[in-house]
């Protein structure tokens, strides 16, 4: 059956942001989980080789944000001064379209792919040869349509942060008073950090830590792509994240892993509701690149955690006679 959405309810709204810039802090080492000082790319910028679809695990980098990351560094004379920006996080839905309107890829279309809390940034796919040629500080329009989207036949599923385009075409499938939702992976809620003590999951994403190898394992967690629809078991988001028993929460993985305690990949939050309506349903290609026909999700792959594969490299090299480690 096909699903009743509150179509004639909701309001579009044009929103904007700029491109960011990398922002760098004042020591550049990033303190793993495993003690190692490590200096890697992080969030902002245009991410020129990693988008939806590609690994988010085992890669040299530190909470990598696929595509481009939005942020609205204008004021306004009314209300806080990062008043724009608040804006542009909330308003703005997985699957909204987002239009470049200044620069030279003027008139090139992408679409929102998540949104990374704590550094506020919304996280925008567009085609390679236009990521190419973007440059920091243009503009970006997304037009908003999903605030205020309600299933009605389903009133005890919660949806926030999900477009229209995307309910319409994820393949949900309502059976038996129940939505049977694709995804790739189903995570505890016992292993979800960063994000956490927020009082909502509107603007922004909370992390799956992956410091545990066994967890890792027997949830093939190592095998996760940016973009990738997935599961939280025994998770409540709807006043902000929680651990609740019989509750689902279904969102999209937006940013990459991390070697800092706490983190890892981001998830951000889309439908939330009872374990007994909500049903996840395992799809392979349950990806955004797959869903919206960008590009072809990568073979899932279970990869070795960046820390994984330092730690692997600093055994060989203490196993080696001195005159040849330097050569590991």
């Amino acid at each position: 059956m096909s699903l009743h959405l509150n179509l004639d309810e909701l309001v579009a709204v044009s929103v904007q942001g700029q491109i960011a810039h990398p922002v760098g802090h004042a020591s550049p080492y990033r303190i793993g989980y495993d003690g190692v000082p490590r200096v890697l790319p992080g969030t902002g910028g245009i991410v020129l080789n990693k988008r939806i679809g590609d690994r988010c695990v085992g890669l040299a980098g530190d909470h990598i944000e696929p595509g481009v990351a939005l942020h609205n560094n204008r004021r306004e004379v009314v209300g806080p001064r990062d008043g724009p920006n608040n804006a542009l996080i909330t308003y703005a839905c997985v699957g909204n379209l987002a239009r470049v309107v200044s620069g030279p890829c003027t008139g090139q279309v992408g679409m929102v792919t998540g949104k990374h809390g704590g550094i506020n940034h919304v996280l925008v796919d567009f085609p390679a040869e236009v990521l190419a040629r973007l440059r920091i500080g243009d503009d970006i329009r997304i037009t908003s349509h999903g605030l205020g989207l309600r299933l009605l036949q389903c009133p005890a599923v919660e949806v926030m942060n999900a477009s229209v385009r995307l309910l319409q075409r994820w393949g949900i499938v309502r059976r038996d008073d129940r939505l049977h939702v694709p995804v790739t992976h189903l995570v505890p809620a016992t292993i979800m950090g960063s994000g956490l003590g927020k009082n909502t999951a509107w603007r922004g994403d909370y992390d799956i830590q992956l410091a545990d190898s066994e967890a890792r394992r027997r949830y093939r967690l190592g095998s996760l792509r940016f973009g990738d629809l997935v599961a939280i078991v025994d998770a409540d988001v709807r006043r902000g994240p929680s651990l609740r028993s019989g509750r689902i929460t279904i969102g999209v993985v937006v940013h990459g892993d991390s070697t800092v305690s706490g983190h890892g990949p981001g998830v951000t939050p889309l439908l939330t509701g009872p374990a007994r309506v909500l049903r996840p349903m395992f799809t392979e290609n349950a990806n955004l690149a797959e869903i919206f026909d960008v590009r072809r999700a990568a073979t899932p792959k279970i990869e070795a955690t960046l820390s994984e594969r330092d730690r692997r490299v600093r055994c060989v090299s203490r196993e080696l006679p001195p005159q040849l480690a330097f050569r590991v």
